[in-house]
């Protein structure tokens, strides 16, 4: 994924149900998230149309992916699983074999996809977030 693929991805964002859009999607947020993490975050195309994308980024320690959608016509067709795999295998190559991702509690669809992938629900932590100023549903 590039920053020449946002348009696309932030369409397909809104497209999808149980996917929220937020101030920390902004075009600007998404450029750093991607030069802060190079190689790591990557998109799907089918005759020239993006149909999947998936963010991925780490801390050092652990790596974290973000909006892994499929569009609806496309999906069933191991796109999501192989986004996956190659946001894992970067980052076991850079040394990172822990990986978190969220789930908004009403997207039911999601939570029934990640744990059908063999990624368990983490039930003894909360997350707690703070937001210094801007939109409070970043």
């Amino acid at each position: 994924m590039t920053l020449a693929d946002y348009d696309a991805v932030i369409d397909l964002m809104k497209r999808t149900p149980g996917v929220t859009f937020r101030d920390a999607d902004s075009r600007e947020s998404t450029a750093r998230y991607l030069q802060r993490n190079p190689g790591l975050s990557f998109v799907a195309k089918a005759q020239g149309e993006l149909v999947g994308c998936v963010m991925c980024g780490h801390d050092g320690r652990r790596g974290y992916l973000q909006h892994l959608i499929v569009a609806p016509e496309h999906r069933r067709q191991g796109l999501g699983a192989s986004l996956v795999e190659r946001c894992l295998s970067g980052l076991e190559q850079e040394g990172i074999v822990k990986c978190h991702l969220d789930v908004i509690k009403t997207n039911s669809a999601a939570a029934q996809y990640w744990s059908g992938q063999g990624w368990s629900l983490r039930t003894d932590i909360d997350r707690y977030s703070l937001i210094r100023s801007g939109d409070h549903n970043a």
